[in-house]
């Protein structure tokens, strides 16, 4: 869908691309790709709300590496959001091995899987702030997203998965989901990201695991533990502190 389109705006633009952006967006491209098979095998063996609360500490794990690679240390306010979104991402955990004998899942399994996409997520968002600054949003996309779609049909296709016998119901739903989360979603975080920092883009997520539960337990029943409730709670409080930390120190 975006390949006409593309080539006709920004053809140009990436047939002159030097070697380092090229492999950059690749990686971009690889790291986006980790991120959805992670994130939707995570699906299989926790609870939708666990899975999107874990997913979406992004913001955690950009302020870690900003420290760690550019220097940028997050101060005691920063440090504090980090401490609350672990305690919280271990009770998620806790509530959930505590239930994973009765419901027959491997829930610590998900909530890794979880975690892993978080953190492929958040490289992808730091590579998108560096490459954006440079490249035009229609060609950085098309890049990205083509190279997350080769690998992930390629490892479909390895692993024997039958999508042409797939129901008609489902490609609609990765239809749907092609179209809404990823062309429209996922295009406008990398639209911000030439505006606003990674870890800004980031915070822009955190809406997601509150409507994720809401419509898991309206859709499929899933209840939350008091303990799980507690988790969520203070996991997202933990990256609003530190998102609030980092607005402020980048305001000064």
């Amino acid at each position: 869908m975006l390949t006409p389109f593309v080539w006709l705006r920004s053809g140009g633009e990436i047939m002159r691309l030097g070697r380092r952006p090229l492999v950059l967006c690749m990686l971009s491209g690889i790291l986006l790709a980790a991120h959805f098979w992670a994130w939707i095998t995570s699906l299989e063996y926790t609870s939708v709300a666990s899975s999107t609360a874990l997913v979406t500490t992004n913001p955690l794990w950009v302020a870690l590496v900003s420290a760690v690679v550019l220097r940028e240390h997050p101060g005691a306010a920063g440090l504090a959001g980090i401490v609350l979104t672990l305690v919280g991402s271990m009770l998620v955990f806790a509530a959930d091995a505590s239930r994973a004998a009765a419901a027959g899942t491997a829930p610590n399994l998900g909530n890794a899987l979880a975690l892993l996409g978080a953190i492929s997520a958040s490289g992808y968002l730091l590579i998108g702030r560096t490459l954006r600054l440079h490249i035009s949003l229609s060609a950085y996309i098309w890049l990205a997203y083509t190279a997350a779609a080769v690998l992930l049909a390629g490892a479909a296709l390895a692993t024997d998965k039958a999508l042409m016998s797939l129901p008609w119901s489902a490609w609609m739903f990765m239809v749907a989901l092609g179209l809404g989360p990823q062309l429209i979603g996922h295009t406008s975080l990398n639209w911000a990201l030439r505006r606003l920092t990674a870890t800004f883009v980031a915070v822009a997520i955190l809406g997601e695991p509150i409507g994720a539960a809401i419509l898991a337990w309206f859709f499929f029943s899933e209840a939350f533990t008091p303990v799980q409730l507690v988790g969520f709670f203070i996991l997202l409080s933990g990256i609003f502190v530190a998102a609030r930390a980092e607005k402020f120190r980048a305001i000064k």
